[in-house]
């Protein structure tokens, strides 16, 4: 658009230093693409050539890269450049071969964009010579483009014999500080790294006089290969997981996703990891390594798994070091994670004593995929292994035995509860960990026969045996020092009998009633002020701890005997503080102050009996 009075529309003028700038800085993660960026080409050329020449016999065209410390070359034998081409693709920024309209059919073919991956070579190169030849035109002559790092370039047209054969030759002369990327052992490895899986032979010399050089993708992809047993091919697969990830998988799972072109291996950890760990997933597109941190490739649930794919159909980004999210992504993390679930149903129908190790090993992974997947719940549930007042085992085992099963809200009111309740034939599970609490409450669907509910104080306290009236009266003064001693934790003390016998107190508590306790105490410090009146419309009535003497123990029927009243309420403060201790939930400023009180006046009155 022309705007009035601003004469002639112009066209944007790119400053070259600025845009290899923003590459390094904000586009590429290393300046380690640039090999990639130029077998991404090489590639692309190779493709198109073979769509020129289909009956060309496989492998009769190639990649040749030569390193020898003063200069990086990547040749091609592919479809090559007219000079027409040149200028469309070298001398206009942004514009790529794919765009072209000659070849926009064939757009799913290609990996790269010629002209802005070859610009990925100013990270490294202060200049860049491309000499191609076209395998279009029989008779075209060789082209040669010289770019250099201040933006200026050259074109011009050269003999058929500069280059007999079509195809392109890049060379890349090193900027003095590039070394670390352009020495002959550097760019052999960046070769092994992003092309071990191309389809196109492709060799390595550290000389540039010619000879065959080594090749850098011998072989193809393990999972491409025939296997003369099924067990050669499960521990070939294995062997190439540890390979690629540093470590022997549990398992490995075949990928094969048809209708993307995707082939790969998904390899089981030998080792847990935290839930919702993310791991990155090597990810080839037609061969070429796109990532190695690419998680939106598998769900989330997936922690437990670490895959190695090469897929034909995905789209990379921009910089081409991560999968662009569209609905062929999100089809393909469906499909995979579907593979993932076949494979443990699987193992749970024909390999128990491999689903008992990946049971041990990622129990909390199946865990979290349990809670959202009905399948896997029905599957699996009954073998996962939960902390129950029988100690570790399955909810099937444990449901054998508890046809009422009662769960607890955190890891610290299980603790409280585990020996008491063991020792009244209570059925307990800890529902304090990650998932538990919702699944054990899921146990019916699958168990019909057996009750599910959430532990209440109420409901271990009925189990606890009440003692005699005599006893209850003898011990009545006491119980009234010890109220009055623990008024200041609003805990209310009782004598009951039950099992174990060495267990002298148990402090029955929830964090829900601490933080309504808290709540009120706050509402009460802050009455009158703004505060005050929000704390006061959001009090309840706040539930008391109560801790439960245990008549049976011995310590317990000398305590309630005491008549010195001080002696009497430092030995309710010990009590309390022994019992808060064996609950292993945090202690209170106040409670760690009675605790050290009470020991030390105990031991003060032991000291001056025996004096």
């Amino acid at each position: 658009m022309t705007l009035p009075g601003t004469g002639a529309d112009r066209t944007f003028q790119v400053d070259l230093r600025g845009l290899v700038d923003l590459l390094s800085h904000h586009l590429y993660s290393s300046p380690r693409v640039y090999l990639r960026e130029l077998l991404q080409n090489a590639v692309d050329a190779l493709t198109a050539r073979h769509t020129l020449e289909p009956g060309a016999p496989a492998g009769s065209f190639g990649i040749r890269l030569y390193a020898d410390g003063t200069l990086v070359r990547v040749e091609d034998d592919g479809v090559g450049l007219t000079e027409a081409d040149v200028h469309t693709f070298l001398a206009t920024i942004g514009r790529s071969s794919k765009r072209a309209e000659k070849i926009a059919e064939q757009r799913g073919d290609f990996i790269g964009q010629f002209g802005i991956g070859l610009l990925s070579c100013f990270l490294v190169a202060d200049e860049i010579h491309v000499l191609s030849r076209s395998a279009r035109t029989p008779d075209a002559p060789a082209v040669e483009w010289r770019g250099r790092g201040d933006g200026s370039y050259t074109v011009r047209s050269l003999p058929v014999s500069a280059r007999p054969r079509p195809g392109t030759t890049v060379t890349l002369t090193p900027r003095a500080d590039a070394g670390e990327w352009t020495r002959p052992a550097q760019v052999h490895a960046l070769a092994r790294h992003f092309g071990s899986l191309l389809r196109h032979p492709v060799t390595f010399s550290d000389t540039t006089g010619g000879g065959a050089g080594a090749p850098v993708n011998p072989e193809a992809a393990p999972w491409e290969r025939t296997y003369p047993t099924p067990g050669a091919r499960s521990r070939a697969l294995a062997a190439y997981g540890e390979e690629v990830f540093g470590f022997a998988p549990l398992d490995t799972i075949e990928l094969d996703l048809p209708a993307v072109g995707l082939r790969g291996i998904a390899c089981v950890l030998p080792e847990a990891v935290p839930a919702g760990r993310r791991h990155g997933h090597r990810v080839h597109v037609k061969g070429m390594l796109l990532s190695e941190q690419a998680g939106e490739i598998l769900p989330e649930w997936a922690f437990f798994v670490r895959c190695v794919v090469d897929a034909e159909s995905l789209r990379p980004t921009a910089s081409r070091e991560s999968l662009y999210e569209d609905d062929t992504l999100a089809a393909v993390r469906d499909a995979l994670a579907e593979r993932l679930r076949a494979w443990i149903a699987r193992a749970a129908a024909s390999d128990p004593e491999l689903l008992g190790r990946f049971l041990q090993v990622h129990h909390l992974a199946v865990k979290s995929l349990a809670v959202h997947d009905d399948e896997i719940l029905r599957m699996l549930l009954p073998w996962l292994p939960f902390e129950t007042t029988d100690g570790h085992c399955t909810l099937d085992e444990f449901s054998r035995t508890h046809r009422t099963v009662l769960v607890t809200a955190s890891v610290e009111e299980f603790r409280q509860v585990a020996a008491i309740a063991s020792a009244a034939g209570l059925g307990v599970v800890n529902g304090g960990y990650t998932y538990d609490r919702q699944l054990v409450h899921r146990l019916p669907e699958i168990r019909p026969e057996v009750a599910v509910a959430d532990l209440d104080p109420a409901t271990l306290t009925a189990h606890l045996d009440p003692v005699d009236r005599d006893t209850e009266l003898a011990a009545a003064a006491y119980l009234a020092l010890a109220r009055d001693a623990l008024a200041v934790f609003d805990c209310d003390v009782a004598l009951r009998a039950f099992q174990p016998a060495s267990a002298p107190a148990l402090l029955v508590d929830s964090r829900e009633a601490r933080h309504e306790r808290t709540r009120s105490q706050l509402a009460r410090e802050q009455e009158g002020g703004v505060w005050g009146d929000i704390l006061g419309a959001l009090r309840q009535e706040a539930p008391r701890a109560q801790l439960i003497l245990n008549q049976l123990n011995p310590l317990v029927r000398t305590a309630v005997a005491i008549d010195e009243p001080e002696l009497a309420r430092t030995s309710a403060e010990a009590l309390y503080g022994q019992a808060a201790l064996l609950s292993r939930r945090p202690l209170r400023p106040a409670e760690s102050s009675l605790i050290n009180r009470s020991f030390l006046d105990l031991l003060a009155h032991a000291l001056r009996k025996d004096s």
